[in-house]
C-alpha cells in the first residue's frame, strides 16, 4: 500500500489518478480519501490527482497520543504527501477541516501551493462561541472512545448541516455514515481535540490572510450555517478569492452537489492555470 511519512514518522496512505498538473485533496473530519472519488474520476482526465487520508485515518497510521493531532501537523502532514510523490507545488482542494489545512499551507508554506478551493471552511470560527463549540469537541471526542464510532456516526448524520444531504441523495448518505461508522475510535477522538478542538479561529487571522497571494475558490453550501459567515470573512481578506454558494446545500458539497462541485473546481484551476484570475482591486477591500 502507497504511503508517505510524515515528520513525526507518521505514515499516510493515499491513492492516485490521472497525469498533468498536480491536485491534492484534503478531506472532511467524517470522511476520509475514499470520499473524493467523484472528483478523482472526473478531473483525473485532465490532472494528477492525489487524495490522502489524514493521520488517524485508516489506512494511515493512528498516532496514540492527541498531542500529535494539532492543526500543525495536518498542514505539514499535506507537504509530506507532496514530497514523498516529488511534487513541488500543487492545486489544493479542500473541504471543511482539510480548507482549514489548505489555508495553513497558503499562510506558512505558499511556495507549496498554487491555488485552493476552500469548501464547507470555517466552521467553529465564532469568537462568541468559541469555548462552547472547543467543549462540544471534548464531549464529541468522549463519545468516540466511550461509545464508539458506530454510535457516534448517528448522532453526527443529523447535524443540521448535513441534512441537505439526505435529502438528496440517502443511498450516497447512508454509505458516508457507514463508513464513517467504520472509522478508528481512538484516531477520531484524537482528531476531535487535537485538530478541531485546538485550531485558532481564521478571524484571529485576519492581517496575515489579506496578505496571502495564493487564488482561492470559496465554496459554501447556503444552508451549512457553521460555515457562512466565515466563507464571507475570507471573500473579504482573500485578496485573490471568489465565493460561490451552493443553494439548498449543507456540508457535504462534493458528494450532494458531484457535478457542480467538479465543474466549479475544474474552471477555477483553468483560469488560474491560464492566469485570468487576478486580484480584487484594494480600494474594494478597505475595513
Amino acid at each position: 500500500m502507497p504511503h508517505a511519512t510524515a515528520k513525526d514518522g507518521v505514515r499516510l496512505y493515499f491513492e492516485e489518478a490521472g497525469a498533468g498538473t498536480p491536485l491534492l485533496f484534503l478531506h472532511e473530519f467524517a470522511a476520509d480519501h475514499t470520499n473524493w472519488e467523484p472528483q478523482l474520476r472526473y478531473l483525473a482526465r485532465r490532472h494528477r490527482c492525489i487524495a490522502y487520508s489524514a493521520r488517524g485515518y485508516t489506512p494511515s497510521d493512528v498516532p496514540p497520543s492527541p498531542d500529535l493531532y494539532s492543526y500543525v501537523h495536518f498542514t505539514t502532514d499535506a507537504l509530506a504527501v507532496l514530497d514523498h510523490l516529488g511534487i513541488d507545488r500543487a492545486h489544493f482542494v479542500g473541504l471543511s477541516m482539510g480548507s482549514y489545512s489548505s489555508l495553513q499551507v497558503a499562510l506558512n508554506a505558499p511556495d507549496r501551493i498554487r491555488s485552493m478551493v476552500l469548501a464547507g471552511v470555517g466552521s467553529g470560527s465564532d469568537l462568541a462561541q468559541l469555548e462552547a463549540f472547543r467543549a462540544q469537541c471534548r464531549a464529541t471526542a468522549e463519545q468516540f472512545e466511550t461509545l464508539g464510532s458506530a454510535e457516534t456516526a448517528k448522532v453526527t448524520r443529523e447535524a443540521p448541516g448535513r441534512i441537505p444531504f439526505l435529502v438528496k441523495d440517502p443511498r450516497g448518505h447512508a454509505d458516508f455514515y457507514a463508513a464513517l461508522a467504520r472509522h478508528d475510535a481512538k484516531g477520531s477522538a484524537n482528531t476531535m481535540r487535537g485538530f478541531q478542538g485546538g485550531r485558532p479561529s481564521i478571524y484571529t487571522m485576519a492581517d496575515a490572510i489579506r496578505r496571502v497571494q495564493t487564488p482561492a475558490l470559496i465554496i459554501c453550501g447556503d444552508e451549512d450555517d457553521a460555515c457562512i459567515e466565515p466563507s464571507l470573512f475570507l471573500k473579504r481578506h482573500l485578496p485573490a478569492s471568489g465565493l460561490m454558494v451552493f443553494p439548498k446545500s449543507g456540508h457535504v458539497l462534493n458528494l450532494e452537489e458531484p457535478a457542480l462541485f467538479n465543474e466549479a473546481v475544474e474552471r477555477f484551476i483553468a483560469l488560474v492555470e491560464a492566469g485570468r484570475w487576478g486580484q480584487r482591486d484594494p480600494r474594494s477591500m478597505a475595513g
